[in-house]
C-alpha cells in the first residue's frame, strides 16, 4: 500500500522520457517551420539541449531500477520477444539518434536537408519509444494496468508535458511560437485525463483477486488524484492566463507551470504503480 512512490526511479523514466518525447515533437515543428530564419534555427538548436539533459536524468533513473548498467544492457539481449527489452532498446535509439541530431546541428555540421529528414525521423522514434513503454505494463496477470487506460495515461502525459516544455524552450530562443493551438490541446489532455481518472476509479471496484480488492490498494487514492490534478491546472492556468490576457508568457511562469505540471504528474504516476497487485490469478468483474 502507499503513493507507488518505491518505484521513484520509474516514475521519474516514464514521466521525463514522456515530457521529452512531447517537447521533441513540438519544439522540432518550431525548427522546421523557421526553415528560412537560420538565426532561429540556431536558437532553438542550442536549447533543445536541455531536452537531452532531462532525457539522460530519466535514463540515469532507469540503470538506478535495474541496479547496475551492465543488467540495463543485459536487457537488451531479447530484443522483439520482450517488452522491457523493447522499451530500452526503443529509447536508446530515440535518445541517440535525437541526441546526435542535436550534436551536429549545435557544430553546424548538419546538412539543411538531411537535418530535416534527421529530425521528423527522431519525432517518430520518440512515438514509437512512448508505444514501447505502455506495452511493458500490458501484464495480464497484473489486471489493475492490463488496460486501455494505462496507454491511454502514457500518450496523455505526452501531450500535457511536452508542450509546455516545448514553449518554455521557444521562449528561450525568442522564437515566436502560436502557444494558443498547443495550450488547447494540453488543455484537451487535461480534460482526458480526468475522465480516464473517473472512469477507472470506477473499475477498480470490480478488480480483485482472492485475497485483494484493487480499489484496496491506494487508500489515498481520491486525495492524491485532487492534488495531482490541482498541479496540473496550476501549472496549466501559468502557461494560458496569460494567453488570455493576449500576452506572451513569461519564461519564469513558463518554468513554474511547467514544474507544477511534472509534479502532478509524477503523483499520477505514482498512483500508476501503487496499483501493481502482485497476484497469480485475478479476476476482473
Amino acid at each position: 500500500m502507499g503513493s507507488g512512490w518505491h518505484e521513484w526511479p520509474l516514475v521519474l523514466f516514464t514521466v521525463l522520457g514522456q515530457c521529452v518525447v512531447g517537447a521533441t515533437i513540438i519544439t522540432g515543428m518550431g525548427w522546421l517551420a523557421a526553415r528560412n530564419e537560420r538565426a532561429d534555427q540556431r536558437r532553438i538548436v542550442l536549447n533543445m539541449f536541455f531536452l537531452w539533459v532531462i532525457m539522460g536524468i530519466a535514463f540515469l533513473a532507469s540503470v538506478m531500477h535495474l541496479g547496475s548498467p551492465l543488467r540495463a544492457f543485459n536487457s537488451l539481449n531479447r530484443i522483439g520477444a520482450s517488452a522491457l527489452s523493447n522499451e530500452i532498446a526503443s529509447g536508446s535509439v530515440f535518445f541517440a539518434v535525437g541526441g546526435f541530431w542535436w550534436l551536429l546541428s549545435a557544430l553546424g555540421k548538419m546538412p539543411a536537408a538531411l537535418g530535416r529528414l534527421w529530425l521528423i525521423i527522431s519525432m517518430l522514434l520518440g512515438l514509437i519509444f512512448v508505444w514501447a513503454m505502455t506495452r511493458v505494463y500490458q501484464i495480464e496477470t497484473v489486471p489493475t494496468w492490463y488496460n486501455g487506460y494505462t496507454t491511454a495515461s502514457f500518450f496523455l502525459t505526452v501531450v500535457l508535458t511536452g508542450p509546455l516544455f516545448a514553449a518554455l524552450l521557444l521562449k528561450l530562443a525568442k522564437v515566436p511560437f502560436n502557444g494558443a493551438f498547443f495550450a488547447s490541446l494540453s488543455v484537451l489532455a487535461f480534460l482526458a485525463s480526468v475522465a480516464v481518472v473517473v472512469m477507472q476509479t470506477a473499475e477498480l471496484g470490480f478488480i480483485h483477486s482472492s485475497v485483494q480488492q484493487a480499489n484496496a490498494l491506494l487508500p489515498d487514492w481520491g486525495r492524491l488524484q485532487v492534488w495531482r490534478f490541482g498541479f496540473l491546472a496550476a501549472g496549466l492556468g501559468c502557461w494560458i492566463c496569460p494567453l488570455l490576457r493576449r500576452v506572451s508568457p513569461g519564461a519564469i511562469g513558463l518554468t513554474l507551470g511547467l514544474l507544477f505540471v511534472l509534479a502532478g504528474e509524477l503523483i499520477g504516476r505514482g498512483l500508476f504503480y501503487g496499483l501493481h497487485m502482485t497476484v497469480g490469478m485475478a479476476i476482473a468483474g
